[in-house]
């Protein structure tokens, strides 16, 4: 069950996660609670993380039980933990085996990861959540294309160069 919006088939994410991290930039992420309040939020800020070869991305280091669901086919949900309390959304994108994913890091009127995870209600039940099929969470098309900028990503100096200065932080321009 929908908004009113057509939701987004999971072949919008399964391309490259350079092309769809931009592109989910203002679409409708759409959050039904366990209490059967809808809201409705729009995607302004996303960072790309490309498999394998990507030295930032999780699944860098190979599947793991963490970062299996990121090996599948593109539109699912991957969660994760970080400093024990905050879940972070990112949506898997590309072909089976390719390992990539997109964080959401802002919603409109929520800037940061953290935050997105915590108004979402985010928990571990989300992770491998079918974005198509899902009840709970999914994503509806909502404005026309948005104008953005491209950033370097936040945080991962661990990773090094060429790493850190990649632009695949994508943020809407007001």
């Amino acid at each position: 069950m929908t908004t009113g919006s057509a939701r987004i088939p999971n072949s919008f994410f399964q391309r490259a996660v350079t092309e769809v991290a931009p592109d989910l930039l203002g679409k409708k992420l759409v959050r039904r609670f366990d209490d059967g309040l809808v809201q409705e939020y729009i995607i302004t800020e996303t960072e790309a993380y490309r498999g394998h070869d990507d030295k930032a991305c999780h699944a860098n280091k190979g599947k793991t039980a963490r970062t299996e669901v990121m090996f599948r086919e593109g539109g699912l949900v991957y969660v994760y933990l970080i400093y024990g309390m905050y879940w972070l959304l990112n949506f898997v994108t590309g072909p089976e085996g390719d390992a990539s994913a997109v964080l959401i890091r802002g919603l409109h009127g929520i800037s940061g990861p953290g935050r997105v995870g915590k108004a979402l209600q985010l928990d571990k039940s989300f992770y491998g959540e079918d974005l198509s099929t899902s009840n709970r969470i999914w994503l509806e098309e909502a404005s026309a294309k948005v104008n953005y900028s491209a950033l370097p990503r936040v945080g991962i100096d661990y990773a090094g160069e060429p790493w850190i200065s990649k632009p695949w932080r994508f943020i809407a321009e007001k």
